[in-house]
């Protein structure tokens, strides 16, 4: 039974722990077959890992401060035993693996996404984290929130519609001594209007998913302190000041991607919202090193999402993704 009690403790504002104590009354109602139809499958695989670890022989034994977020040692040199293969199977019941990379037990877990690149684009350009309450919105299986709060945070919370990302998440945080991160299975629109306030919100890979972009960053606005730190991160192309791509369908075979701005375009969207202090950290165009088919994500990749004549273009004709991460302030 998962409880968000001890996280909700971290939270000094009596509105906002009630918003929470309210959500973890119904999480029932997300954790289910209802809810998604391969619930089962996860929790089963779940428990077969908490059989073969009951627990880590050293409970020290972990890293998410490195570009792998470790959790223990390898059951055996052999890593052909019983218990790996198992092991191995049940990580695999949770294919797709997106974000990463992991390391579970000995078993590498290359995901899709090199993430900790992009962590690693940003991370000299943000605010301290330590002390800091910090939500990021979109967040997939929690691999930078995990970073976050190797860097200090006083508590992370994730949010993310998806509950095959929330359950990827519950099995590293099964084993790991923190009770200030938990991932939400919800989209940003189920949070209440000026109720959670944080010091700094991240929103990466989320904007371009949004049809109305500025309602987005005003909600962005909403959710930060008065003194807040929003890190943005989204598809760009290039061009001059108003000049945003609307793709006429999909886009890199995505199918619910509306608005991609310039990044002078995204500066005055944000100077419109009431964000001040603009910063363009990077901006970088994505590869196929960074984002490709790996054995934990074996279905179609960024290599098979662009014209294969022309690296430069999607397979549609338009440019291939670039992105900006950009930090600004309230």
């Amino acid at each position: 039974m998962i409880s968000l009690l001890p996280f909700i403790e971290t939270f000094k504002d009596a509105r906002a722990r009630k918003f929470l104590h309210s959500f973890n009354q119904n999480l029932d109602s997300y954790f289910s077959d209802t809810y998604h139809g391969d619930y089962s499958k996860w929790k089963m695989a779940l428990d077969r890992i908490k059989k073969i670890h009951p627990a880590l022989e050293n409970p020290s034994d972990f890293d998410i401060a490195s570009d792998v977020i470790r959790v223990g040692q390898a059951l055996n040199k052999d890593a052909n035993s019983e218990k790996d293969k198992a092991l191995h199977q049940a990580l695999k019941d949770y294919m797709p693996w997106r974000k990463g990379p992991y390391n579970f037990f000995g078993i590498n877990i290359d995901c899709e996404w090199r993430s900790d690149w992009k962590w690693n684009r940003l991370k000299n350009h943000i605010s301290d984290l330590t002390g800091r309450m910090v939500l990021d919105i979109g967040c997939g299986n929690g691999y930078h929130c995990w970073r976050q709060l190797a860097a200090g945070a006083h508590s992370v919370m994730g949010i993310d519609p998806m509950l095959h990302y929330v359950m990827q998440f519950n099995i590293f945080k099964h084993y790991l001594p923190f009770s200030n991160i938990e991932i939400l299975p919800m989209g940003i629109e189920q949070l209440p209007e000026n109720v959670l306030k944080f010091d700094t919100v991240f929103s990466m890979g989320v904007l371009y998913h949004r049809r109305s972009p500025l309602d987005h960053l005003f909600e962005l606005k909403s959710l930060l302190n008065g003194d807040g730190e929003l890190i943005l991160e989204t598809l760009v192309i290039d061009g001059e000041e108003g000049k945003t791509l609307l793709p006429k369908g999909r886009y890199a075979k995505m199918r619910n991607v509306w608005f991609i701005p310039s990044v002078l375009t995204l500066q005055g969207w944000l100077k419109r919202c009431g964000f001040k202090d603009i910063h363009i950290a990077d901006v970088s165009q994505t590869t196929i090193e960074e984002q490709r088919i790996t054995p934990w994500m074996d279905y179609e990749s960024l290599e098979q999402f662009l014209d294969p004549q022309d690296k430069n273009k999607t397979i549609e004709g338009y440019p291939a993704p670039k992105r900006v991460i950009v930090i600004c302030s309230t």
